[in-house]
């Protein structure tokens, strides 16, 4: 093929993708707050009741629980920080056009493709995560086998998903609002939910003895939730595999670069630390307080947590909040994600509008959801799911850093006009290659290899492109001349933002519900076990209201606060 046919293939492939194809301007970076914000909310979701409650039945001890995870999601922080946020900062691109110049069209059009594929899956468990607390209504049993085992609930889920592609082909302006709403309620919702579920523990677990205050806490904790032994036998997880697990779990979008189209927002490369909101809010004290939540429910209902739910254990903590918080937190998860599958096919599907392709999406996902596999698997498919995206990023990491210092030319790709780079699929594909045979002989546990299969796939590239071509020097890109912006009109003089009384009135009922939420678990767990059974009951038949005047009064506040700010 001459070089002006691949370039007009190129051309062609590049009318595929819908994605930003320019650096982010100065004008358009966010101040920190907002990167706060959204790992914070990111990270408070649906999987947390499941992955909390995995560690209890993997039989992990108190001590490994709270120390594992401080090591695995500071590793995760920093990789953030140290890793994807330069690269986002320097390039001011999404990986997706940034890897167009590294890597070429068809690796692009192959990462974009499994990308949509590994979407659906995660959108699926989260659909999944919702489904098993609307299913608790209508008495279907819990669905903990890898395939559905009640018609109802495959009509559940059929409902769930319908709603939740609807949504998602809607957009998500109002809904991203509505979860900034969502947010500070299902945190608050964990906590309530760990504190509430302490004494019913205690009570139901022979030989315990009562709680009487936090000093109780750490004694309850290794005799009754994170014990260090699995309900089946087998070998515990170990303090080692917990913090890799943390560093891991989002190994695609830190260590494989996705977050690159969020961190490009950055003012500085530092905002990675933002993340911290997210590993520690979410990633460390929400697991914590899901594995008490599932521990106190399988012993209230003397059930193993192998035969339970995310919803079970919820409707156990929080009553009918609970089943309200699990449906959010999968809901506020599974509509992005499947949002970005959808746009990551459009790669693959020219001329179809984002509606029909998030529609083609949605109805793959919802199928996929059927499947209650998550409960079981979720955090080896986490695992995998990482380490098949991860090379990307490496390959990225290499061109983007070690290319200049070692003498290679940047983007020899695109300044060859190739349609194809073997250097990139060779080295992806063998790092793959080689992890699954290093788990499948159980030579390496799954959670360790992102570290030898990131350097391996960074030196078969460097091999790779030496060989390829990318030592030759090359002319510079020619890059499209930047559009001359019109000087900025003198800022206008903005009207003084007035807030009536409802916005005040609104906004501290809001506040005062959020109190009632987490002050009445916490009065119950001071009181001790006794007479805890009747307000236990009472706590769980009556969260349901603060939490909806809390949605009422804080949805009117903020629509009050996004109309006085709306001049801005």
């Amino acid at each position: 093929m001459s070089e002006s046919q691949e370039g007009g293939v190129i051309r062609a492939l590049d009318k595929l993708y819908e994605f930003e194809r320019e650096p982010v301007s100065e004008n358009k970076l966010q101040p920190g707050r907002h990167f706060a914000g959204l790992y914070a909310g990111e990270h408070v979701a649906g999987t947390e009741f499941v992955i909390g409650a995995l560690f209890v039945k993997w039989g992990a001890a108190a001590h490994d629980i709270f120390l594992g995870l401080i090591l695995g999601n500071l590793m995760a922080v920093l990789t953030w920080t140290l890793v994807c946020a330069p690269i986002a900062v320097s390039t001011r691109l999404t990986l997706y056009w940034y890897l167009r110049k590294v890597a070429g069209p068809v690796t692009t059009a192959v990462y974009n493709v499994l990308n949509a594929f590994l979407f659906c899956i995660l959108a699926g468990c989260m659909i999944t995560v919702s489904a098993s607390a609307v299913r608790i209504p209508f008495g279907i049993p819990e669905q903990t086998n890898w395939y559905p085992e009640d018609l109802r609930f495959v009509l559940v889920v059929i409902g769930v998903g319908a709603v939740v592609v609807t949504l998602a082909i809607l957009g998500f302006k109002r809904l991203s609002q509505f979860a900034e709403v969502c947010a500070p309620w299902m945190f608050l919702m964990f906590i309530a939910g760990a504190v509430a579920m302490l004494p019913a523990l205690a009570a139901a677990t022979p030989g315990v003895g009562p709680v009487h205050g936090i000093g109780d806490f750490w004694r309850l904790a290794n005799q009754a939730i994170w014990t260090g032994a699995t309900p089946d036998g087998s070998p515990p997880i170990t303090f080692w595999q917990i913090a890799a697990f943390a560093w891991i779990c989002n190994l695609a979008v830190h260590g494989g670069l996705s977050d690159m189209a969020i961190l490009r927002y950055a003012r500085h490369w530092s905002y990675g630390l933002y993340s911290g909101f997210g590993m520690f809010l979410g990633h460390y004290l929400a697991w914590i307080c899901a594995g008490v939540m599932g521990a106190g429910a399988a012993a209230v209902l003397q059930k193993s947590l192998l035969n339970l739910d995310a919803g079970a254990v919820a409707w156990q903590a929080l009553g009918m909040a609970g089943i309200l918080a699990v449906i959010l937190a999968g809901w506020t998860t599974s509509n992005p994600t499947l949002y970005r599958a959808g746009l990551a096919l459009q790669a693959v599907t020219p001329g179809w509008p984002r509606w029909l392709v998030t529609l083609f999406v949605g109805v793959i996902t919802t199928l996929i959801a059927c499947s209650p596999f998550v409960f079981n698997w979720l955090l080896n498919f986490v695992g995998i799911y990482g380490l098949l995206l991860m090379p990307v990023g490496a390959i990225v990491f290499v061109e983007h850093w070690i290319f200049p210092r070692i003498g290679f030319t940047q983007f020899w790709v695109t300044k060859k006009n190739l349609l194809v780079s073997w250097p990139a699929l060779a080295s992806w594909a063998i790092g793959m290659v080689v992890a699954l045979l290093l788990e499948r002989t159980q030579t390496l546990h799954l959670f360790f290899l992102f570290v030898p299969i990131w350097i391996l796939t960074s030196v078969l590239y460097i091999l790779f492109a030496a060989m390829a071509g990318a030592r030759e020097k090359l002319p510079e890109l020619d890059e499209e001349p930047p559009v001359k912006k019109k000087p900025a009109p003198a800022p206008a003089v903005l009207p003084v933002k007035k807030y009536d009384m409802l916005f005040w009135t609104s906004g501290i009922i809001a506040l005062l519900s959020l109190a009632i939420c987490i002050g009445w678990p916490i009065w119950m767990f001071l009181m001790g076990t006794g007479e805890f059974p009747a307000r236990f009951t009472i706590f769980k038949m009556f969260l349901i209201w603060p939490s909806l005047l809390y949605f009422i009064s804080g949805t009117l506040w903020y629509i009050k606060y996004e109309m006085a700010n709306s001049s801005k």
